[in-house]
């Protein structure tokens, strides 16, 4: 009996590995995403005379926009791949820009992100308002208020469960 329980532990133990699909697949959207970045950079800047002040602003809104999702992305991306596959090797190479995140940090980290790109689309909203209804604004005011509850909440908790340990 004792010899199945190691196989079936050895079996979930290896089975982690897999996660790697999705890591790999993660930075092969990023560099789609990057491709995607470029085209709206270009769009951008062959457009630099035409633009007035508002459209300036809200197309440099959408490149912040589009750089905060690159960073929870990369984020996800190296940060799981640590805590559930394997360590970093180093090879070398400085990676001291990783941090220590474990899994609770990495969720306040990831809330963070998504409130933050939660308040840029809001603030695209609000500049573009007269193209929106008022429903519409009020209820992406309150899909952000839950975004900011959610993530103080998570913080709360993770403050807690670390006095706990």
């Amino acid at each position: 009996m004792k010899a199945l329980e190691i196989l079936v532990e050895r079996i979930i133990l290896a089975s982690r590995w897999l996660l790697v699909v999705f890591y790999l697949g993660l930075g092969a959207a990023l560099g789609v995403y990057a491709i995607s970045f470029f085209y709206k950079f270009s769009k951008i800047a062959g457009s630099v005379f035409v633009l007035n002040d508002d459209e300036m602003i809200l197309a440099m809104l959408a490149l912040i926009d589009a750089a905060l999702v690159a960073s929870l992305i990369v984020m996800v991306m190296i940060s799981s791949y640590e805590n559930f596959v394997s360590r970093f090797d180093n090879g070398g190479e400085d990676v001291s820009f990783l941090g220590k995140l474990n899994a609770g940090s990495l969720k306040i980290k990831v809330a963070s992100s998504i409130v933050a790109i939660s308040s840029i689309h809001l603030l695209q909203i609000f500049l573009n308002s007269s193209q929106y209804d008022n429903d519409k604004i009020m209820w992406a005011t309150i899909i952000h208020l839950a975004f900011v509850a959610s993530a103080l909440i998570m913080g709360f908790l993770e403050q807690i469960m670390s006095k706990l340990k």
